[in-house]
């Protein structure tokens, strides 16, 4: 490998949501550096299968407002 091409590479404390830390090696910020993260395996829904409700019902009605005068078939 070159020399002097390739970035910083130390350790860091990564934070999680639910408080639990551990140290891990990346690029980011300056040796000895915290990561807090906003989402994690522990709580976001792609791993935990909770998924939240959006409100489908009110967008599909705003839809149908703004456009009901509008008709596919062409008006005779």
């Amino acid at each position: 490998m070159k020399s002097g091409i390739h970035p910083d590479y130390h350790d860091i404390t990564v934070i999680m949501t639910d408080g639990t830390e551990y140290v891990t090696r990346s690029c980011y910020g300056t040796p000895g550096a915290t990561l807090r993260l906003d989402v994690d395996p522990k709580s976001h829904p792609a791993w935990t299968g909770v998924q939240r409700i959006l409100d489908t019902g009110g967008q599909i009605a705003k839809f149908n407002k703004r456009f009901a005068g509008i008709s596919g078939r062409g008006s005779k």
